[in-house]
């Protein structure tokens, strides 16, 4: 995958989780939980949906890193790339 297909597929599992937020608008370099008012079980869906669709894992430990859009993709992009 590309960095803007795992960009693409983060924004399609939180448009899933949350049908009525639209991340059309979302700033990637502002926290995706202020801007799409996201609480800890919407967070860890996208986690789990992350696992599932692509078996991507990421502990707990990890998860401040996932706060924006452009932190996801960075995050993410080692993990998926070979997708």
């Amino acid at each position: 995958m590309t960095r803007d297909e795992v960009k693409q597929a983060v924004i399609d599992i939180i448009n899933d989780i949350l049908p009525e937020g639209d991340c059309s608008g979302v700033d990637p370099e502002q926290r995706l939980r202020d801007q799409l008012d996201l609480d800890s079980m919407d967070f860890l869906d996208i986690v789990m949906e992350l696992r599932k669709a692509y078996k991507v894992e990421v502990p707990e430990a990890d998860y401040p890193q996932l706060a924006t859009l452009n932190s996801c993709v960075d995050y993410l992009f080692p993990k998926m790339e070979n997708i």
